[in-house]
């Protein structure tokens, strides 16, 4: 239909007396209005044009527009009726969950920051992080030679309840300079103190100290240095993606893979860091001076001597490789031991921790490379995590032949996850080589630095929590060592030399994550151990034969995030261990249950 003539009574509109403001039609004049002309006497002249080179004027702190506004505590309150959203700026600098200059939201103000601090762009951060930890737990517990707690019951083994708890409250202070929104600081100090509270109550005499006159329990108190270093910022690759070089020199934390099999430690140390084309790639070379850690917190102890013991190591990471969704790996690790010619070190407790007492109990060093490839991420739907090493070296001493031996040993861990909706469900294994002739002149079984795996449930898995004593083939030694999922025969972890005199482990298993809620996880885990070669075991207990299967271990968890962030984290886990023939045959207990048990309750409060 053609469109309908316009009403003839309809008023005429002028197109000039429609005109928007600051908008006129091309040949239009928009007539103008008079001048208008001022007479001030006496007053001083406007600044000439060239004292506003630009249209923009600088403002000194930037951060504090909006703050500024704040009405002050117990003052009038008026003002948020007017700006009713100021009231989500104007929070106290104990809020965490908004903007203060405790979190480094905001620069230090100029009155407020020393006086060497002389730029505006200087950041203070603190956090504080309180971790409690309830343990009841069971592990064979050896009866001691001299006496025992129950002189009615002497036996190899005794009761295996035990308790432990600890409370560790760790603060940090970070002070770094730059805004950090899309690179790093140009320089940055850092200290974090660790003060842990530990109680343990055992079954049995000379578990907690050597003397067999002292108790069955034990408190400890312990403060340790965990961090405390200087972050300088060396340049940038390309200022357009922010692409760096950064020089880190202190006690900082160093992890040699994605997984913690190898090397994950706060220890003393530099590296050299950066990334390059747009953070597809990485690198960390770097090396560490192991420093002496507290027998019963397991924290840094910065008053002792550090050991003869350095740690060098050069990785580099590639996203997107082989295939995209996947990132790469690969990296060389060199462990020089030079405790050797060292006297025997004693921890705490009165217990012999180098060398080990294991074989011909002379004191050893060793130098070994690791060389390593890792993976992780994923391809479609499937999530892959995995880590391949190789040791070699030398074995300046071994506790079996007094002679020099090679070290040749094998690792290798793989998990494959599948996510579907809100659960994971995954398969894991994990092998590492053992020995098989303990009498040549070469060691095969792998042992790590430091190990901490977050794998096959992590501290939730009793066989990776717990430390079994190696009862019966050598004096304070364990099968394996606490947080760790190696049978490595050696003292301890923390203050222990690396053992490739060991039987190996093998472990396959299955787990499953179920997230119910955005606050509440839940977690099982179902693993079998085995040795891979039992002929170490064998010759230090001087049996004939020690079958290869260690056993079951079974755990699930439950995490609780009231806030859905990281502020407040509870943690409940449960672990049973059914032991196979192999296990039996080590730790046989007469009238006593076969099963063991770990009880885990956490609690993380952080700030």
């Amino acid at each position: 239909m053609p469109p309908a003539a316009p009403d003839a009574d309809a008023e005429t509109i002028d197109a000039d007396e429609a005109l928007i403001d600051d908008r006129r039609r091309p040949g239009l004049e928009k007539k103008l209005p008079d001048r208008v002309t001022q007479d001030n006497p006496g007053a001083v002249r406007a600044p000439a044009p060239e004292a506003f080179p630009t249209d923009e004027f600088p403002v000194p702190d930037r951060w504090r527009i909006v703050t500024s506004l704040c009405p002050t505590k117990g003052g009038d309150q008026s003002i948020y009726g007017l700006y009713p959203n100021l009231s989500n700026v104007c929070r106290s600098k104990l809020d965490p969950y908004h903007q203060n200059v405790l979190k480094g939201d905001r620069p230090l103000p100029e009155g407020k920051r020393p006086s060497f601090l002389k730029e505006d762009d200087w950041f203070f951060i603190a956090n504080v992080v309180s971790d409690t930890v309830i343990e009841p737990r069971s592990f064979p517990t050896p009866v001691g030679v001299q006496t025992t707690a129950r002189p009615d019951s002497l036996d190899v083994f005794g009761r295996a309840d035990s308790l432990v708890v600890a409370q560790t409250v760790i603060a940090g202070f970070s002070l770094l300079k730059g805004e950090t929104a899309y690179k790093p600081p140009a320089i940055e100090y850092r200290l974090v103190l660790a003060a842990q509270v530990n109680h343990v109550d055992v079954n049995e005499r000379r578990i907690l100290f050597v003397e067999p006159s002292r108790p069955t329990h034990r408190t400890d108190h312990f403060v340790g240095v965990q961090e405390a270093f200087i972050d300088y910022h060396l340049g940038q690759y390309d200022s357009s993606r922010y692409d760096f070089i950064s020089l880190r020199a202190g006690v900082q934390p160093m992890q040699a893979d994605f997984r913690g099999f190898l090397f994950q430690d706060n220890q003393l140390g530099i590296r050299l860091f950066g990334n390059r084309d747009n953070n597809r790639f990485q690198f960390n070379l770097g090396a560490f001076w192991r420093l002496e850690k507290d027998t019963n917190s397991g924290l840094n102890s910065v008053v002792d001597t550090p050991r003869d013991d350095w740690v060098f190591f050069a990785n580099v990471y590639r996203q997107d490789f082989p295939v995209v969704g996947l990132t790469s790996q690969v990296s060389v690790t060199y462990n020089m031991n030079r405790e050797g010619g060292r006297e025997l070190k004693i921890d705490d407790n009165g217990f012999p921790v180098r060398p080990a007492l294991l074989g011909d109990l002379r004191s050893r060093e060793y130098d070994v490379v690791y060389l390593g490839y890792a993976i992780d991420g994923r391809i479609g739907r499937i999530n892959i995590t995995g880590q391949a090493y190789g040791a070699f070296g030398e074995d300046r001493n071994s506790f079996f032949t007094s002679r020099e031996a090679k070290i040749r040993s094998y690792f290798g861990a793989a998990e494959l996850s599948y996510d579907n909706d809100w659960a994971r469900f995954r398969l894991q294994g994990l092998f590492a080589s053992g020995d098989g002739d303990p009498y040549n002149d070469t060691e095969a079984g792998f042992d790590a630095i430091f190990e901490n795996p977050i794998f096959a449930g992590a501290d939730t898995s009793y066989w990776i929590r717990q430390v079994i004593p190696f009862a019966g083939g050598g004096r304070a030694v364990g099968v394996n060592t606490r947080n760790g999922i190696l049978n490595n025969l050696r003292s301890s972890k923390e203050q222990g030399q690396s053992n490739f005199n060991n039987p190996g482990t093998v472990l396959l298993g299955a787990g499953a994550d179920f997230d119910l809620s955005t606050t509440t996880r839940l977690s099982a885990n179902v693993n079998h151990l085995w040795f891979h070669k039992t002929d170490t075991i064998e010759a230090l207990r001087q049996e004939g034969t020690v079958p290869s299967s260690i056993g079951w271990d079974v755990s699930a968890a439950a995490i609780w995030r009231p806030n859905a962030n990281q502020n407040l984290v509870f943690r409940l886990s449960g672990a049973i261990f059914d032991p196979s023939r192999g296990f039996r045959d080590l730790f046989t207990q007469s009238g006593k249950s076969d099963l063991f048990y770990s009880v885990l309750f956490n609690a993380i409060l952080a700030y």
